[in-house]
């Protein structure tokens, strides 16, 4: 089955879609790899392609389409504002086995929303008419979906928002439930994301803060959505998916035991390393990923405190030794979500 038929299917099917978010310099190949050994999501979205004039298809990227091991179908996603560089790059998207292609409408990082582009088009919401148009008359092979937030510094916006997106007959339409000004800090607006499926023909996935099973099947009832999207979560968390599956179904579901945890982390440094990159970078590429797995490890805070300190393997891993080889069951699950910029990937998509 190729893999817009797999989504098609998804969408179709009795149980709630669940998805990997986009996360730059996240959710690449390995990640999705490692992820999907873990119970997996439904679907995987890439990381966004920088469309823009003269733009071309990142080969990293592109590697998540092309080399997806999985069985797992991936949309791509694109984020940038100029349509002819859009609508060139749909269409080479469609050459590859890509689900969908995904418009991103809520990076809130400066450096994105400052050149009008992610986040930064909420501000202009006669410009997403005009891409959407030319978009959604572009995308003829596979499906179209859009990704946004309910607006860039007030939801007062989401209304014209939404008229937007059921005017273009999108298929698929994920909704964070927060501003582009409150990034990931505030709580997050489920009844706009319970508004946004009310207004809009096509399916909805909620985004924002799920962070268990128990507020996946809250979050799926407060807001009625087709199904969910799990960014931050997930990073903390690799088998939530799993855990959201069968608890949505009526199942019990097992928690995973320290060993197991530490086991995760073990191969998510064999997934990252490289070779040509020294030890201490690749350390510290790891303290990304333990920003947020620490809030799950230790609510005290110890477990952070010490892994910001280190600088070698074997340090680093003495420390998750130290909290981790142990077979007590994890909830994984933080006391406070936002607990300052430490805890928030440069980018859209948590």
């Amino acid at each position: 089955m190729n893999p817009t038929a797999q989504l098609d299917q998804l969408l179709r099917g009795p149980a709630p879609l669940l998805a990997l978010a986009p996360m730059q310099d996240i959710t690449d190949l390995p990640f999705m790899r490692l992820i999907a050994n873990c119970g997996g999501p439904d679907i995987f979205y890439t990381e966004y392609f920088r469309v823009y004039k003269g733009s071309h298809l990142i080969k990293p990227i592109l590697r998540s389409v092309t080399e997806n091991p999985t069985g797992i179908p991936v949309i791509a996603q694109m984020i940038g504002n100029d349509i002819p560089a859009l609508v060139r790059t749909a269409k080479e998207l469609q050459q590859y086995p890509v689900a969908a292609i995904d418009l991103n409408l809520g990076c809130p990082a400066p450096i994105v929303y400052r050149k009008c582009a992610g986040g930064g088009l909420l501000r202009h919401p006669e410009e997403i008419d005009a891409i959407l148009g030319h978009l959604r008359q572009a995308i003829t092979s596979t499906r179209f979906t859009v990704k946004t937030r309910l607006g860039f510094d007030s939801p007062e916006v989401f209304d014209r928002l939404l008229a937007i997106f059921a005017k273009h007959s999108l298929d698929l339409l994920t909704v964070h439930g927060r501003t582009v000004a409150e990034k990931y800090f505030s709580e997050v607006h489920y009844d706009l994301i319970a508004r946004a499926v009310a207004a809009v023909p096509c399916p909805v996935l909620a985004n924002g803060n799920i962070i268990s099973a128990q507020k996946a099947a809250q979050v799926l009832r407060t807001t009625g959505a087709r199904g969910l999207m799990i960014g931050r979560g997930a990073i903390r968390n690799p088998w939530l998916f799993h855990q959201a599956r069968e608890h949505c179904a009526g199942r019990a579901y097992s928690l995973p035991r320290g060993f197991e945890v530490l086991a995760y982390v073990r191969a998510l440094y064999d997934a990252l390393c490289s070779p040509e990159v020294r030890e201490v970078s690749q350390v510290q590429k790891l303290k990304k990923y333990m920003n947020f797995l620490g809030l799950g490890i230790d609510r005290e805070g110890a477990f952070l405190h010490q892994i910001r300190r280190v600088s070698t393997r074997a340090d680093f891993f003495r420390i998750c030794e130290n909290f981790l080889d142990h077979d007590r069951p994890m909830a994984l699950e933080p006391v406070v979500e936002n607990l300052g910029r430490t805890d928030v990937l440069a980018g859209d998509h948590l």
